[in-house]
């Protein structure tokens, strides 16, 4: 059922390229990345309810209906928007949890977005992209749904056009804290501004690597394989580890020779987010 056309989509991301160049007050990092989507996705359904009730249907692992980003998602939509109507929410987890990868902020910004549509609140792009950054500064990509250079601490989005290779994406079985890395003595917060063109130029890095294969052996050995047939990078904070080829029989080819007891996938590299084809297709058919 992986095309199932009632569901909504929440893609994963990768973050191409990642530089912390200073510290707010508040202790927020200053960050310059890239986020590109991948085709690979959580799969979401929305079942509207007159009660007014939002309610998580079924078990997803590691993640209690508290702590559930859609659920919240759901409840400040509705608060702001004074929307009296709930929702059914089921979620199908494809996207693993502390993976770099973005699915929470994902599973996020496509309630937002389809929750957005099914009630008729009639929200911008942009008020939904400032209610998400109140969820995680992720989220605000997401619901922009393209390709982009971001700032601050991720949430100032420039649209970029870039390459769309395939990626072989691997998962150490491990979960990273976003927070201990953030708080690690030993992290770079001063890497030097950064540009567009020097991205262009330049593959970039990730200032949290050195961090993150110090404290997680299991991601660094996932590195140093990947890095055997390609250049391999971070995303995020961790521990998705990636590497991009030029079609998808390359990329397989090395995912095949996957140790054993490891795991991956293989996703294209999407500039739009499958989340907006399916929005722009409900917008079409209510026209």
């Amino acid at each position: 059922m992986m095309n199932d056309p009632a569901a909504w989509l929440a893609p994963a991301k990768l973050n191409l390229m990642l530089r912390i160049v200073g510290r707010r007050p508040d202790g927020y990092h200053l960050l310059q990345t890239v986020f590109q989507f991948l085709d690979r996705c959580d799969r979401l359904w929305f079942i509207p309810r007159a009660d007014g009730i939002i309610v998580r249907e079924g078990v997803v692992a590691g993640v209690t209906p508290e702590a559930d980003l859609t659920i919240r998602a759901a409840r400040l939509l509705q608060q702001v928007t004074e929307a009296g109507c709930g929702a059914t929410i089921r979620l199908d987890k494809r996207l693993p949890l502390g993976g770099g990868l973005g699915g929470g902020s994902s599973d996020a910004a496509t309630t937002l977005v389809a929750l957005n549509h099914i009630w008729q609140t009639g929200l911008s792009l942009a008020q939904l992209a400032a209610l998400g950054l109140q969820l995680g500064a992720d989220v605000p990509v997401f619901v922009h749904g393209q390709a982009a250079w971001a700032e601050s601490v991720g949430e100032r989005l420039t649209p970029i056009a870039l390459p769309e290779p395939w990626f072989v994406v691997l998962t150490p079985a491990c979960q990273v804290s976003t927070a201990v890395v953030f708080n690690d003595p030993e992290l770079t917060r001063n890497s030097p501004l950064s540009t567009i063109a020097d991205f262009v130029n330049d593959a970039g890095g990730n200032d949290c690597e050195a961090v993150v294969y110090r404290r997680y052996p299991e991601v660094a050995a996932a590195a140093a394989w990947l890095n055997r047939y390609g250049v391999a990078r971070m995303t995020g904070t961790g521990a998705g580890v990636f590497a991009a080829f030029p079609d998808a029989g390359s990329a397989n080819r090395v995912l095949e020779q996957l140790p054993r007891g490891w795991s991956g996938f293989v996703a294209a590299g999407r500039n739009q987010s499958p989340l907006h084809e399916r929005l722009a297709r409900e917008c079409a058919a209510s026209v």
